[in-house]
């Protein structure tokens, strides 16, 4: 697991670079709309799920400490989500802008978590990517999901709930990497074309984090923001950190769920804001913010983990 400061750096440059040009191309070569919403579809449909899919295929799965792993994610998430309602209402926030605050502190960039995971761990640490995903989507969609709906006039649906889960594409890509396992690994025809696509989804998948980015919106209620994102950026990683000591999980399934935990809030976290009724611009405030302060402190947690 150890990774050279320099090594370490330019891991990093060439991650938080991609967000860079993102922004810059947003605002330059590819200012319309409708070509960053494409290439979101194409990540999250496709390019991220190939990703999942040929990193967990190729796992065994018997010797996977799966266990260990889903207690210090969901006890850290579990943890995660009581601190951030605490945190919104100690603030003085209404239910729209608590969802905000609970979106910033419990959900995480996917992408940003995986091109992490390479530079950091290399291979083993993108399967690993693959587990902690499985683990982490369906709990963040059943609570964000919930809590959006309780501020609403209407009565939320279970049933609407389970298939917005169940056909979320990254947990039916871990379903489907998971089966792939179990029998046997990827079919020989299926991994060239998977690790393809796996290639060209972080890159990709990058640029669009970094076009939807807006630096205007920092300005918004800047103490929720900083608060917020102290919690999800080094308090929620610390517990994790905490509860893989007290588990004894073994080094790689700890480090990978400690790097996920301490990535910036999910940039989708906004459209799902505004489309259920929370408080949209805190929410583009608080992904803005974090994904700056991240640049700082995912080097920082890089560096404890490696050393």
């Amino acid at each position: 697991m150890a990774l050279p400061l320099a090594a370490g750096a330019d891991a990093f440059a060439a991650t938080f670079g991609m967000l860079g040009l993102g922004a810059l191309l947003r605002r330059t070569l590819l200012p319309d709309d409708a070509v960053w919403a494409g290439l979101e579809k194409l990540v999250f449909f496709v390019l991220l799920p190939a990703l999942l899919v040929s990193a967990i295929g190729t796992l065994d799965l018997a010797n996977l400490p799966l266990g260990g792993m889903a207690v210090v994610i969901w006890g850290t998430l579990a943890l995660g989500t009581a601190g951030s309602i605490a945190l919104a209402r100690a603030l003085g926030h209404g239910h729209a802008a608590m969802t905000s605050v609970l979106q910033g502190g419990i959900r995480y960039n996917n992408l940003l978590a995986f091109a992490t995971a390479g530079a950091v761990l290399g291979p083993p640490g993108i399967a690993m990517g693959g587990i902690a995903t499985g683990l982490i989507v369906p709990f963040v969609q059943v609570v964000i999901t919930v809590a959006l709906t309780l501020g609403r006039a209407t009565r939320p649906s279970p049933l609407r709930l389970l298939r917005q889960i169940a056909l979320n594409p990254l947990l039916l890509a871990c379903l489907a990497g998971f089966a792939l396992a179990l029998a046997g690994g990827v079919p020989p025809g299926a991994s060239g074309l998977l690790r393809g696509l796996s290639q060209a989804s972080l890159a990709t998948g990058l640029l669009c984090v970094g076009a939807a980015l807006t630096p205007g919106a920092m300005a918004d209620r800047m103490p929720t923001q900083a608060l917020t994102a102290g919690f999800k950026l080094l308090l929620m990683p610390a517990i994790a950190m905490g509860l893989a000591a007290l588990t004894g999980l073994e080094p790689l399934a700890a480090a990978t769920a400690i790097l996920f935990m301490a990535q910036p809030t999910a940039s989708t976290a906004y459209v799902q804001a505004r489309a259920m009724g929370g408080d949209a611009p805190l929410m583009a405030a608080i992904i803005t913010g974090q994904h700056v302060a991240a640049l700082a402190t995912l080097f920082f947690w890089a560096m404890l983990l490696a050393g």
